[in-house]
């Protein structure tokens, strides 16, 4: 029958705060039905590829997931609603920077001001602070803090955009996989400081399906 089969159509629309005009981006938008997932740019417009009858979900960190069922291809016009999780998570971060902070703070006033490698000039000019960072035993901690404290900030860097609750969205595995996909197949920080929305998510659906097809075969030390 005619009826049976859905024109494909493509939407457009802005998605906004409620309460005010305020566009947002890097919103998540999904049809439900055909699982095709697009994000919304820098001014919170976005163009998706859906039919009428289907339901578009729109989510967001820190804003009330909407819904919206696609009457016909008018642009339109979506409202979210912030909640509360959006300054907690962003007070966690800040305290994990913060503590990060206060442990490099710890090893300045020892003395070391060079993270552990004072250059030639430095030593010559203050050979028992040179000595001092290159060889003692506070100056070996503070390197390797150093180290980690660098790597937990790139990691904090990744999981604004590489979070849970994207891979999810784009992929649809349920949470266990969703866990082994997201550490087996993690973006580095220069990816996520060069790539646009629309290439993370490529990059997601690219591994996708590798994963599905070896999920199987994958050794368990590379899955945990």
């Amino acid at each position: 029958m005619v009826y049976a089969q859905q024109q494909a159509i493509t939407v457009k629309g802005v998605v906004c705060k409620r309460g005010n005009t305020e566009r947002l981006a890097q919103a998540v938008v999904t049809d439900l039905k055909t699982r095709v997932v697009m994000m919304s740019d820098e001014l919170g417009g976005f163009s998706i590829k859906t039919a009428v009858g289907d339901t578009l979900l729109f989510s967001k960190n820190g804003f009330a997931d909407q819904k919206q069922v696609v009457a016909g291809p008018e642009d339109i016009f979506i409202y979210m609603q912030p909640v509360i999780e959006l300054n907690q998570v962003n007070i966690k971060d800040k305290s994990t920077q913060q503590e990060l902070n206060d442990v490099t703070n710890i090893y300045r006033s020892k003395g070391l001001y060079f993270d552990g490698k004072p250059s030639v000039w430095d030593v010559l000019n203050s050979p028992l602070t040179g000595l001092y960072e290159m060889f003692g035993k506070d100056a070996k901690n503070e390197r390797h803090f150093a180290q980690f404290a660098k790597a937990e900030t790139e990691q904090t860097e990744v999981n604004r955009r590489y979070n849970k609750k994207l891979v999810k969205q784009v992929t649809a595995l349920p949470d266990t996989d969703v866990v082994k996909f997201m550490q087996q197949y993690s973006p580095s920080v220069e990816d996520i400081r060069t790539w646009n929305d629309y290439e993370l998510i490529t990059h997601i659906k690219k591994y996708l399906e590798y994963y599905n097809a070896h999920k199987n075969d994958m050794p368990m030390e590379k899955l945990y």
